[in-house]
């Protein structure tokens, strides 16, 4: 029976001193809570003031971003605006163009028909001079042309000088 007792001392004491262990541990435990606590206490204006600026940082962000959204529906619509206009533009681009052709072929018709009355018109040159040499041997051959005014002079006139 006494090593009944013996283990049965070493036993409470063992649970006793486990008890205060974990009382110790507890009481830790508690202060370290209530430090926190305190802590938290102390810092509840920042965490009210961080609370605040968050809030704040996003109406800030979402008005941002409203702002965003109309400036890009408005980049869009200008985006559309120019693009009809661009298409409008490219249209009568096109018009010009096919304008231009026409009038190129008028010009080009033209030239030709200008080289035509060119060459015309030194044939006719040619055939002017040829006709003014031809002229000017017959009358070569021909004599001194005798016109109205040019009468003939009567013989008697000249013979009585």
């Amino acid at each position: 029976m006494g090593r009944r007792m013996t283990e049965f001392t070493t036993r409470v004491r063992q649970d006793t001193n486990e008890i205060y262990t974990r009382l110790d541990d507890e009481q830790s435990e508690r202060q370290l809570m209530a430090g926190r606590l305190n802590m938290l206490y102390r810092d509840r204006r920042a965490h009210a003031r961080t609370t605040r600026l968050m809030e704040a940082e996003a109406r800030m962000s979402r008005e941002a971003w409203g702002r965003s959204m109309d400036a890009s529906d408005l980049a869009r619509a200008e985006v559309m605006s120019l693009r009809t206009t661009v298409l409008a533009q490219q249209s009568v681009i096109t018009e010009l163009q096919a304008a231009d052709r026409r009038r190129q072929a008028v010009i080009t018709e033209m030239l030709a028909a200008d080289r035509r009355r060119q060459k015309q018109f030194i044939e006719a040159l040619k055939l002017l001079k040829r006709l003014q040499t031809q002229m000017t041997e017959f009358e070569r051959q021909q004599g001194p042309a005798k016109g109205p005014a040019q009468p003939d002079a009567p013989e008697e006139a000249g013979s009585s000088s």
